[in-house]
């Protein structure tokens, strides 16, 4: 605030209807033959993200857009190259003499909210020229115009400056988490394989089997209570939990646990159905002391086996080699439990489980550390970009006229 102060030291605001220091154009409707993988530039229909490319633009690079309709209206973008703004698509295009390009970007980030929420139409929503034309905005020393885009300038500078703060922290975390997960994965597959008659490779299941599949079943998202007995849905596997867990993020009743598949303490719980191949047979070992309700499209393995050391030889390659066969479906990919029973897992000695699992482990909060830091951090500096921001852009009430 010490430095806005000294930056706007006996200098006027005024605030203004948007409209006298912007022009506000309509993107123009581009066929959709015309739209491509492979063309030279990105066409926007809205303003989020691109629609697909095309041979042809009709803006040019570092041009400040907004969405027009459809959920995103209302939505700012600023296009660092050459583009075609379609239909949906608001193109802002200020008054260089008037106004920094970059100033009325972040002003209408900071509008963005409530853009959003001007939104109007049944069908399909939309906003008016007029909401966005009408929004006032602050002009520091408008009677002369090179000092205000003078301090334009100053103020655009410090907020740029957060936003590449922000991009070379997204980057570095996320070149930190993809090495640390590579090399996890290479140590993974590498404890897992053995020396020949090193150890021996049982089935999961069936009569010479290690342990056996049951099959969850009847428990539905309807069923969830706020409390009572712990449950694990099938479709929680691939957004919640992962490797292991000892707390469940939903319950049901009592009443309805009785009736129910439940597993117990080292058990894995595996879902059978998933839309990819990649997620079907994701398995997480329950660790807690008490038994868990377990849904249909799920079956949980009980077995004699340290339960963290099948549940990482369900995420590696030489389990997913042996499910692939077994997958079935189109839109759904699913493996039965019978199938899964047929899959072999290399039966070292419980220390050596033991062992395999303490280094595992080890890696698994590295990268688990890493992954959730990330987005706490990008946050963190988002919220520090967004503070400065309507600092800078709100301007002291006792200047503004």
């Amino acid at each position: 605030m010490s430095h806005l102060d000294k930056l706007l030291e006996g200098v006027e605001v005024k605030s203004v209807p948007l409209g006298e220091v912007i022009k506000l154009e309509k993107g123009k409707q581009l066929n959709k033959e015309l739209l491509s993988e492979s063309g030279l530039y990105p066409a926007y229909n809205g303003g989020v993200s691109f629609s697909g490319f095309a041979d042809v633009y009709n803006y040019n690079e570092n041009t400040i857009i907004i969405s027009q309709g459809g959920a995103s209206a209302g939505f700012v973008n600023f296009i660092t190259t050459k583009f075609y703004a379609n239909a949906h698509c608001y193109v802002v295009l200020p008054k260089v003499e008037k106004v920094e390009n970059r100033f009325i970007y972040h002003f209408l980030k900071l509008s963005q909210e409530r853009l959003m929420t001007k939104q109007h139409g049944a069908g399909i929503p939309a906003l008016r020229t007029s909401e966005i034309l009408d929004i006032p905005i602050p002009i520091p020393c408008p009677t002369n115009p090179r000092k205000s885009l003078e301090i334009q300038k100053e103020i655009v500078r410090i907020l740029d400056s957060f936003t590449e703060l922000t991009a070379e922290l997204t980057a570095g975390l996320t070149a930190e988490l993809t090495a640390r997960k590579k090399q996890y994965n290479y140590y993974r597959e590498q404890l897992f394989c053995f020396e020949e008659g090193e150890v021996k490779y049982l089935p999961l299941g069936g009569d010479n089997g290690v342990g056996e599949f049951i099959r969850g079943g009847g428990l539905q998202k309807k069923d969830f209570t706020e409390t009572g007995v712990g449950c694990i849905h099938y479709g929680q596997i691939y957004t919640h939990y992962g490797t292991y867990t000892d707390k469940t993020k939903t319950y049901v009743s009592e009443e309805f646990a009785e009736k129910a598949r439940k597993a117990k303490h080292g058990d894995l719980v595996i879902a059978t159905t998933s839309e990819n191949d990649e997620d079907v047979c994701k398995a997480v070992a329950w660790l807690g002391y008490e038994e868990v309700a377990v849904s249909s499209d799920a079956c949980f393995y009980t077995h004699s086996l340290n339960p963290k050391y099948v549940a990482y030889f369900f995420q590696t390659e030489q389990f997913q080699k042996q499910k692939r066969p077994f997958i079935t479906g189109t839109k759904v990919r699913r493996v039965n439990a019978d199938d899964l029973a047929k899959i072999k897992i290399p039966v070292p000695p419980l220390e050596e489980q033991e062992r395999i699992v303490s280094i595992l482990d080890k890696f698994d909060t590295l990268t688990t550390s890493i992954s959730e830091g990330l987005p706490r951090e990008i946050e963190l500096r988002q919220k520090q970009y967004e503070y400065y921001r309507d600092l800078l852009l709100t301007f002291p009430k006792n200047k503004i006229e």
